[in-house]
């Protein structure tokens, strides 16, 4: 009898194996649900404190790679992905003060948003010249999260990660609407011209058309922006002003609620006080006025003698007008109030912030959540009451426009005190809440982009930094460190020419959004049909 042997890797060979199929086929359904959160989270490193602008553009060629083509109910799920990896790591600061609850249940809330843009995205994205509809509809998502809920929370535009970037100048053309629309349409382009160069490689043809589209949606904005740098300059027109931020610093620890307070009221008065006896030296240019930052006296200068005593002897020993950023309360409302305040006569001016924080200075749905935890109404006792008017300050004839820190994230809230006149923009803060967190460089990047925007000196007064000087074409000229005392004094241009952005305000997005809405609607009946001729 003959014995045949068999290897031992032969009759492995031949051994019935498990089916691994349908293990490989979830896996390759997790890849596009990871590279959408994947590409959210790069598109967060794309922003400040980071100067890595550029990264937007691959963040939204992965995107345009997972969406296209696929259906609703994918794309929701797909754009949800995205918005949680981008927003999580960038609002990460909402807890700081408050803990994670509230910082996790706005990413939930504002991610719906990019998940409903996913979804258009991706029903656009069956179109000729598919990038173009595909921005529109990102934009159109940016201008609904910045009006709903509460008002509105326009914080994570792209256009607010573009300070560093090239596509800057286009914020002078149409405001953040332009920029953000020309970085998504670049990324979508990159996303098309990729798929199209994979595609005829393998096909060995190359769809003219869509090559073109590809090609004009990444050269178009860069051109756009190259073309657009004239409308960007630090020329004076109506002189100059010379002009001091006093950053006064806050006490980490070791006071009650009440001496914090007063300890912040005095450290910038003690500050502003330095600062003139640099100017008695010659050591400094002596200002014609001086920007204090928002909270800079939390105690109502008007109902307590003792915080007036301060701040009018700071405005002598200065010698000119000082921006004191209060907490007003007045006819029963509690005010977050810039008040001019001048060394002979006091206070001459008031702006009363009109863009005011749900949850930090106000509490919507206040019964509801107080049901829930009672922490929450006490963290917020009193609501703050809004503002009317647009804020700018005459100061013998030289006009300070004022956006109070929140409401720098607002276009409109920056635009009209430019349309009001203001020959400069001053955005005082207090961002000591959030401790050394990246808020205070976001923000700072906002300011940038708000310089350009509507071509005006940016000064950015805050309690504990950063506080800065910026020029009209968005570039930092002088800034302050963290947590520390400090002031900058610079002579800035004075400019009253308006840019296109300034003049067209709303439009340009308006005409975004319509085109985004033309793209759904060309989208969703070319799907009725399809499904109707399918029936037939």
């Amino acid at each position: 009898m003959t014995v045949t042997a068999t290897s031992v890797d032969e009759s492995d060979r031949l051994r019935p194996r498990p089916e691994s199929g349908p293990w490989r086929a979830r896996l390759v359904r997790l890849v596009p649900a990871a590279a959408a959160a994947l590409s959210g989270v790069l598109l967060y490193v794309s922003f400040p404190p980071r100067a890595q602008w550029w990264l937007a553009l691959p963040a939204f060629a992965v995107l345009g790679w997972v969406l296209r083509g696929r259906g609703w109910k994918a794309a929701l799920g797909l754009g949800y992905l995205f918005g949680l990896g981008f927003l999580l790591p960038l609002l990460v600061w909402t807890g700081v003060e408050v803990g994670a609850g509230p910082w996790l249940a706005l990413v939930v809330v504002e991610a719906v948003f990019v998940a409903l843009v996913g979804a258009g995205i991706a029903a656009v994205s069956r179109l000729p010249a598919w990038p173009l509809w595909a921005a529109a509809v990102w934009i159109a998502g940016e201008a609904v999260r910045a009006r709903v809920p509460f008002r509105g929370f326009p914080w994570g535009k792209i256009a607010f990660g573009q300070a560093d970037g090239v596509f800057l100048p286009l914020a002078a053309v149409g405001g953040t609407p332009v920029l953000g629309f020309a970085v998504v349409l670049c990324g979508f382009g990159l996303c098309e011209a990729v798929r199209l160069a994979v595609e005829g490689r393998r096909t060995r043809t190359v769809r003219r058309p869509a090559a073109a589209v590809a090609l004009l949606s990444v050269a178009v904005p860069v051109a756009g922006a190259v073309a657009a740098r004239p409308l960007v300059s630090d020329k004076a027109e109506n002189g100059t002003a010379t002009v001091a931020v006093i950053q006064g610093n806050v006490p980490r620890s070791g006071l009650e609620f009440n001496a914090q307070r007063r300890a912040v009221l005095d450290y910038h008065a003690r500050e502003t006080e330095r600062l003139a006896e640099a100017v008695k030296a010659g050591k400094a240019p002596r200002p014609d006025f001086v920007l204090w930052p928002e909270n800079s006296s939390d105690i109502d200068p008007f109902a307590n003698a003792d915080a007036r005593a301060v701040i009018n002897r700071a405005a002598r020993e200065i010698g000119v007008p000082i921006s004191v950023g209060a907490v007003v309360e007045r006819d029963g409302k509690l005010l977050n109030e810039q008040v001019l305040w001048d060394p002979v006569q006091g206070p001459v001016q008031t702006y009363d912030k009109r863009q005011i924080q749900p949850f930090g200075e106000y509490l919507p749905l206040r019964s509801l959540l107080g049901t829930i935890n009672k922490n929450w109404t006490t963290m917020v006792r009193q609501d703050f009451s809004r503002g009317a008017k647009p804020g700018v300050f005459d100061v013998e004839g030289t006009k300070i426009g004022l956006a109070t820190c929140y409401e720098a994230a607002f276009d409109w809230a920056v635009r009209d005190t430019v349309t009001d006149g203001a020959q400069m923009i001053s955005v005082p803060s207090n961002n000591a809440t959030f401790d050394r967190s990246e808020m205070t460089y976001q923000q700072l990047a906002m300011s940038r982009i708000r310089a350009v925007e509507h071509s005006r000196t940016v000064t950015v007064p805050v309690t504990s930094g950063v506080s800065a000087v910026i020029m009209p074409d968005g570039h930092i000229t002088q800034k302050t460190g963290m947590f520390v005392p400090a002031y900058l004094v610079q002579k800035v241009p004075l400019r009253s020419s308006k840019t296109p952005a300034t003049e067209l305000g709303v439009l340009p997005e308006i005409a975004l959004v319509l085109v985004a809405a033309g793209g759904l609607g060309w989208a969703i009946g070319a799907g009725l049909r399809g499904r109707r001729a399918g029936e037939a």
